[in-house]
């Protein structure tokens, strides 16, 4: 193969980091579905008090570095630098939400989705990390 095998290390770099975006939006999804089902979040599109979002952030930084950390460990070479592209597009998603929060007060308060955005580089970046002295 003449491009030395590049193409299949695009495709792995790819699945590494999808792999570790759908980690964090699954883990998330369910850990909330899972405190709604529970009685801990409300359900009805009623809003949560300012502890409940602490707990949401909580374990959705905890997710944000298990997520680099598969990012990393599945990447073919150079694992942080795939963890630091999962936490590009942590940082992108989360602008999202800040963005959509600004106009919607009503969703919840607005340091939650900053914290989000503020965090989600970083905290990729030391699953990244962490999956390297692995």
């Amino acid at each position: 193969m003449a491009n030395g095998g590049g193409g299949r290390r695009w495709g792995r770099s790819t699945v590494a980091v999808v792999g570790g975006l759908a980690a964090v939006v699954g883990l998330s999804t369910a850990t909330d579905a899972a405190l709604q089902a529970v009685g801990v979040f409300p359900s009805g599109g009623k809003t949560m008090g300012q502890g409940l979002f602490a707990l949401a952030f909580g374990y959705r930084a905890l997710f944000g570095v298990a997520g680099g950390w598969i990012a990393a460990r599945l990447a073919p070479a150079r694992p942080v630098a795939h963890a630091v592209v999962l936490g590009g597009i942590g940082l992108a998603l989360s602008l999202m939400g800040v963005a959509v929060s600004l106009g919607h007060p009503e969703m919840g308060p607005g340091w939650y989705p900053i914290a989000l955005a503020v965090t989600a580089l970083p905290l990729s970046w030391l699953g990244g990390l962490l999956a390297r002295r692995a």
